[in-house]
């Protein structure tokens, strides 16, 4: 072996070591399955409230990525139909957690203050808005567009993620001919039925995740 062949050896198993040590250092989630526990979260309200996912045992968790300046969210919101979801849903059985995860500096974020100002102007009515500028809970379940749904039941398995229906357009119209998966989700799951669709490929603006850490 060449001088120069074995430095190349030390070179490579010098990068592999280093990027084991990144990978030790910011370890990746496993994504979110379909019938299988949700990822645990811990996230914060916009009154500063902790809600964690362990202490909704026994109610029905609906999680919606939202961020206000996304053309997509606005069309559900303009035209009623997140807030309908919301109204249909929201209650004693079933808690509502709309989460952004738009990080400082990025389109959608805000501060608790206005979060709650936008909840009041739109008449929406999540159970809470939790604000996650560091893509925590997003990152933890792969969200990758606004909306982004997901629907976990109330032994805290996933039952439904992706679109919010099957018209990925910014068009008012497309909402009433639109098939509505979660509603089609809550439906099932009700009836004690198995989802299906279970899972769809999710539509929107990207969430805009920070750097992560």
């Amino acid at each position: 072996m060449t001088m120069l062949q074995r430095f190349a050896r030390r070179s490579a198993a010098m990068s592999l070591a280093c990027a084991g040590l990144l990978s030790l250092g910011a370890p990746a989630h496993a994504a979110p399955k379909i019938d299988q526990k949700a990822p645990a979260f811990v996230g914060i309200d916009t009154k500063g409230k902790e809600v964690r996912l362990s202490d909704l045992r026994g109610k029905t968790v609906v999680l919606e990525w939202t961020n206000h300046d996304c053309p997509f969210v606005a069309k559900h919101y303009r035209t009623g139909n997140m807030q309908a979801l919301q109204k249909k849903y929201g209650g004693t059985d079933v808690v509502w957690l709309s989460v952004i995860s738009s990080a400082p500096g990025t389109q959608g974020h805000v501060s608790p203050a206005k979060a709650d100002e936008l909840t009041s102007s739109r008449d929406a009515k999540p159970t809470a808005v939790l604000l996650d500028p560091k893509g925590t809970i997003g990152r933890m379940y792969k969200a990758r567009t606004t909306p982004h749904m997901y629907v976990i039941d109330p032994e805290g398995v996933l039952r439904y993620m992706g679109a919010i229906d099957n018209k990925p357009t910014t068009r008012d119209a497309d909402v009433k001919r639109a098939k509505n998966y979660v509603k089609a989700a809550m439906t099932k799951l009700t009836a004690g039925a198995p989802v299906d669709p279970s899972v769809t490929r999710a539509y929107g603006c990207s969430v805009k995740y920070g750097p992560s850490s």
